[in-house]
């Protein structure tokens, strides 16, 4: 079993579910008392999301970087990264390690294919749906990428950042977003995806008849098929 290094923190409410799925999903496929060989590297978001919101991308990637290169020093095989937005920094943090980044996108992508859905609906922080590093890849996935409408995307943001991020879940959120996803529905989506990590938190694919393509989880899979594959 390879090393999986957890770069976390953004928010530590999904870091935290990262970790679970990663250590129940390794029990599932093991059994017995089999968990998952990993490292944990939690940033402080508070200073993340300030470089977000600076629009300071070049150092928000340095710093990530840096994190990733302590998890590589420490024996980690592969690098999570805990969280959509920040892969707009993918690159620049690759440039700082030997070690391959599992990109969370391109793990969506093949789930979104499996799923044989060509047309899907994007919710995430304002970052993931407006800036077009997250849509650009869809698209070149061959996939056709939907989003809400701009008022909605500021309350979906909000949700992320004032209630998801400190664990808060309110009903009339969940309802609220439960009436993006039916409008996408109606604009053609075929599928939902959860483009936020913390979003999961909120909305379960129990909740809706439309497909919910729920990233967190996908990606922890991910982190397992390939620790295990080794």
């Amino acid at each position: 079993m390879q090393t999986i290094g957890l770069l976390g923190g953004m928010s530590w409410e999904s870091s935290a579910l990262y970790y679970q799925l990663i250590n129940e999903e390794v029990n599932r496929r093991l059994g017995r008392l089999h968990s998952a060989r990993c490292l944990l590297y939690s940033v402080d978001f508070e200073e993340i999301e300030q470089i977000q919101a600076s629009g300071s991308w070049k150092k928000a990637g340095e710093r990530l970087g840096e994190a990733a290169a302590a998890l590589e020093r420490g024996g980690a095989d592969f690098i999570v990264l805990c969280t959509n937005t920040m892969h707009k920094v993918a690159g620049t943090i690759e440039s700082y390690i030997n070690i391959p980044v599992l990109h969370i996108a391109e793990a969506t992508i093949r789930e979104i294919h499996r799923q044989h859905l060509s047309r899907v609906g994007l919710l995430g922080t304002k970052y993931t749906m407006e800036e077009m590093f997250y849509t650009e890849g869809l698209q070149a996935g061959g996939l056709e990428v939907t989003l809400p409408d701009p008022e909605a995307r500021t309350e979906i943001n909000r949700i992320i950042f004032d209630e998801l991020c400190h664990g808060t879940i309110r009903p009339e959120s969940k309802s609220y977003l439960l009436r993006v996803m039916d409008q996408l529905k109606k604009a053609g989506a075929e599928g939902v995806i959860l483009g936020c990590t913390e979003l999961g938190m909120l909305v379960t694919p129990e909740d809706t008849d439309l497909p919910v393509i729920d990233t967190t989880r996908i990606h922890a899979l991910e982190a397992v098929n390939e620790a295990l594959s080794h």
